[in-house]
């Protein structure tokens, strides 16, 4: 076997992009999981969800029980996808073309994955540059635009960098997050009980579902890039089995953790702007719970970025994964600009037309990895094949979101079943994953839905196209696929 290319050094910038990391590139392990997700979900963001207990007249035993069934449920998925990292050695967004289709793949990822890493991105460095300008008086438009900067060195130098530096962001998140904790309990108005004349209440049950929802959605929201923090990792049983615990706690404890806290304060403030409200909760500890929102918004735009970085690629834009970096940087840049005033609210309606789209694409990738097979190895060709043009995991993508539209709630829209029944609540992912379910159980074993002559060489044998240590020439091994596929299956 040849010498590694990366390896395990943090100062190289990554040379893969949307390839197959060859066996010889494995290595890491499966404990990095639980710093990556862990740093990721330690931001304010995930309590600002929590302060919406009291608006929908939820008692307190009840907000927690939802916090705790939307946390498990996200992070299950989560441990799942992640696992599937490991395993095949790919992108998350990449396996999707396994079900989807080389082609049919572009409009989910260009709306989800692009979408979503812009998005995110841009939501994070929001909040981030306020908690700057409360700090320091520092301009709006400089304060992210130094965040920005900051973020776009971290994911050119890629996966390495972006592992090394959650390990020691989420010692210093936790800590500044515990005390975070104390200081809004002890300053905070602690527990509450039902209220049905409370502003968003739509019925105990309608409450619960659409609060246990949004916890669900923020972690949906990341299954799309679950496999890029895991595909180096040696694919082993052992380190396949225990990276998925090690993701699926990283992702339920901080969620839980700060959607519990968020329920806990969220009558203690007189602001709806959320970094205000934080300085209020914390008083003479502001400074240090501003300086967690800054550091926060810098572990989670490092996979933010990322991972948009990748969707830009696998989208066969003919760009470099470090031009990728800096075009997802410059959009997150913009949209912060635009998006800096009423950011709350825009949260909310981002985080459900994501969860829309993202739970049936995620649906879609689980069921064909496990029952259509894409476990094996030795079709990792097959996502890399520009023959297979649109497969029947696209019309299943496809027709879970079209039966979710009539039960989407958002103050962007809201759908006519929705608002005839408010008393159910959100139920849009759920109806948009068994839909996806539904459709593929009919339509996987049927021949492939459109397929032409395959453009490209075999993925076990060496692409002509060379690439230099730091080059980023990504962009152009996806077209020629991936180097060096294993061609045996099983374990």
């Amino acid at each position: 076997m040849s010498q590694p290319q990366y390896g395990e050094s943090v100062t190289k910038i990554e040379p893969y992009g949307v390839d197959h990391i060859p066996d010889g590139e494995r290595h890491g392990r499966p404990s990095s999981q639980f710093f990556v997700w862990f740093a990721a979900n330690l931001n304010f963001p995930i309590m600002v969800l929590g302060f919406s207990a009291v608006s929908f007249g939820l008692s307190f035993p009840a907000a927690v029980t939802a916090v705790f069934a939307g946390a498990l449920a996200g992070a299950l998925l989560m441990a799942v996808m992640s696992r599937m990292g490991a395993r095949l050695g790919v992108p998350q967004q990449i396996q999707a073309r396994g079900p989807l289709g080389f082609f049919g793949n572009f409009l989910p990822v260009l709306y989800i994955n692009v979408f979503a890493g812009i998005g995110w991105g841009a939501l994070t460095v929001i909040l981030a540059a306020k908690a700057l300008h409360e700090l320091f008086s520092l301009p709006f438009w400089l304060g992210a635009l130094l965040l920005i900067a900051v973020q776009l060195v971290v994911a050119v130098f890629g996966y390495n960098m972006i592992h090394y530096l959650q390990r020691i962001l989420a010692f210093v998140l936790c800590a500044l997050f515990v005390l975070i904790t104390v200081v809004a309990l002890v300053r905070g108005s602690g527990t509450f009980v039902a209220n049905p004349s409370a502003k968003a209440y739509i019925g105990a049950s309608g409450g619960w579902v659409t609060f246990a929802g949004w916890f669900l959605a923020f972690l949906v929201a990341w299954s799309p890039f679950a496999s890029d923090y895991s595909r180096y990792l040696p694919d082993t049983p052992r380190v396949t089995n225990l990276n998925a615990v090690f993701t699926g706690l990283g992702n339920f404890i901080t969620v839980f953790w700060l959607g519990v806290v968020g329920a806990l304060v969220a009558n203690s403030t007189t602001t709806s702007d959320s970094i205000s409200a934080l300085h209020q909760l914390t008083g003479p500890f502001a400074v240090p719970a501003l300086l967690a929102v800054v550091i926060s918004a810098m572990s989670q735009n490092f996979l933010n970025i990322y991972g948009g970085a990748i969707s830009v690629q696998t989208l066969r834009i003919p760009v470099s994964r470090t031009t990728a970096v800096v075009i997802i940087c410059a959009l997150a840049y913009l949209i912060s600009l635009w998006g800096e005033a009423g950011v709350e609210a825009k949260f909310a309606v981002f985080l459900n037309l994501t969860a829309y789209f993202i739970a049936p694409f995620a649906a879609v990738l689980l069921l064909d990895y496990h029952l259509g097979g894409r476990h094996d190895r030795t079709r990792i060709d097959e996502l890399y094949d520009t023959g297979r043009v649109v497969g029947w995991g696209f019309v299943a993508w496809a027709a879970g979101v079209l039966v979710s539209v009539p039960f989407w709630v958002s103050d962007a829209y809201t759908g006519a079943l929705a608002k005839a029944h408010p008393g159910w609540g959100d139920l849009s992912m759920y109806v948009g994953a068994a839909g996806t379910v539904l459709v593929y159980l009919a339509t996987y074993r049927l021949t492939p839905l459109w397929t032409r002559p395959a453009r490209h060489t075999p993925a076990h044998q060496p692409t002509t196209i060379t690439r230099s240590a730091g080059s980023s020439s990504e962009a152009l091994t996806d077209v020629a696929t991936p180097r060096s596929a294993p061609r045996h299956g099983g374990r």
